[in-house]
C-alpha cells in the first residue's frame, strides 16, 4: 500500500507528515516528537496544545520523550526539566512499509556531552500505534537512567474517564510526596484529591485501558521495559498556570505515561541495551 511523507513546519519547526491508507500522523524533528497520530475514519489520538511553543523549548502536546531522566531526577537544580531530548532535533534515519501497510520510522537523537548513553527511537505507524525508545551504554561502566514516553491523550471530557488496570498499585503522589494505594479505577473524582492527578504508579503490569465516553471510545495502551505509570492532569488551577496550555484545555487531555522513573531507575551495564515500548489500540466504548 502506497504512503506519502511529507515536510511541513509547524511553529516554525520541520514536521513530517505522514499519509498511509490506514493512517495520517504529524511528527516533530525537534524533540522526535509524535504530535498526531489518526487511525484512517477515526479522530486524533493524541492532543496538541493550541498555545504549543517551539525552540528552544518542548512543545506542549503530542508524545514528548523525557530521557535521559524524568522530571529533574538526580540532577542538580538549574537541570532542564525531563532531559535534553525532547529539545533537540533528531535524525530520521529510515523509514520502509511492511507487508500489512505499516509505516516504520526510526529516528535517533544526536550524541550529548551529558551523557555516554545513546538513544533511538522506533514507531509504527498502521490501524494502531507502536512507540520504542531505545537506550544503549556504549560505555565500560554500568550507568543509570529514567525516562518516560510522556502521551498527552486527547478525550472528551477529562473528569469523565477512568483508566483500568491501577486498582490495588502503590502510587507516589508528586503532590504530597505521600504514598498510598490506589482503589478500582483512576479518575479524576478521586475523593483524596479530586480535580487534578500528578501520581506515578509503582510495579505497574502493563496493560490499561482509557475509557472515554465523551468520546465513545476506549484506548487500550500496552506497555513493556516499564516499571511505572505515570497519569497527569494539571486540573484547572494547573491549567490556569501554565502559558502554553489554554486554561479550559485540561478537560481535553490526559497524560498516561509509560515510564521508568522515581525509584524505578533502569541500570544499564556495558554494552547493554534497554527497549521501553508502548502499543496504543483504539477500541469501541463497548
Amino acid at each position: 500500500m502506497p504512503y506519502t511523507l511529507t515536510e511541513d513546519t509547524l511553529l516554525g519547526l520541520p514536521v513530517l507528515r505522514v499519509e498511509t491508507p490506514l493512517c495520517r500522523a504529524a511528527l516533530s524533528l525537534h524533540g522526535g516528537q509524535l504530535l498526531s497520530f489518526i487511525p484512517a475514519g477515526g479522530d486524533d489520538v493524541l492532543w496538541l496544545s493550541p498555545l504549543a511553543k517551539g525552540a528552544p523549548g518542548a512543545i506542549r502536546g503530542g508524545v514528548p520523550v523525557c530521557w535521559p531522566y524524568f522530571g529533574k531526577e538526580n540532577q542538580p537544580a538549574d537541570a532542564q526539566q525531563h532531559g535534553f531530548a525532547r529539545n533537540t532535533t533528531w535524525t530520521l534515519d529510515d523509514t520502509r512499509e511492511d507487508g500489512d501497510g505499516n509505516l516504520h520510522l526510526t529516528l535517533s537523537l544526536p550524541e550529548d556531552a551529558s551523557t555516554p548513553l545513546r538513544l533511538r527511537q522506533t514507531l509504527v505507524l498502521g490501524v494502531g500505534l507502536q512507540q520504542a525508545l531505545i537506550t544503549h551504554n556504549p560505555s565500560d561502566v554500568r550507568l543509570g537512567f529514567t525516562q518516560a514516553l510522556h502521551s498527552y491523550f486527547a478525550v472528551g471530557e477529562a473528569s469523565r474517564v477512568r483508566v483500568e488496570g491501577l486498582d490495588g498499585l502503590d502510587y507516589a503522589d508528586k503532590y504530597t510526596g505521600d504514598t498510598f494505594a490506589q482503589s478500582g479505577d483512576w479518575s479524576l473524582d478521586d475523593p483524596r484529591d479530586p480535580g487534578r492527578s500528578d501520581r506515578i504508579y509503582h510495579a505497574a503490569g502493563g496493560h490499561y485501558v482509557l475509557h472515554d465516553p465523551a468520546r465513545g471510545r476506549r484506548l487500550r495502551i500496552s506497555t513493556t521495559g516499564s516499571h511505572a505509570l505515570v497519569v497527569w492532569n494539571p486540573g484547572q488551577a494547573g491549567a490556569q498556570a501554565m502559558g502554553d496550555v489554554p486554561d479550559a484545555a485540561w478537560h481535553d487531555f490526559l497524560c498516561v505515561e509509560a515510564a521508568n522513573a522515581a525509584r524505578d531507575i533502569v541500570t544499564l551495564a556495558p554494552g547493554a541495551t534497554h527497549t521501553l515500548a508502548q502499543t496504543v489500540e483504539v477500541l469501541p466504548l463497548g
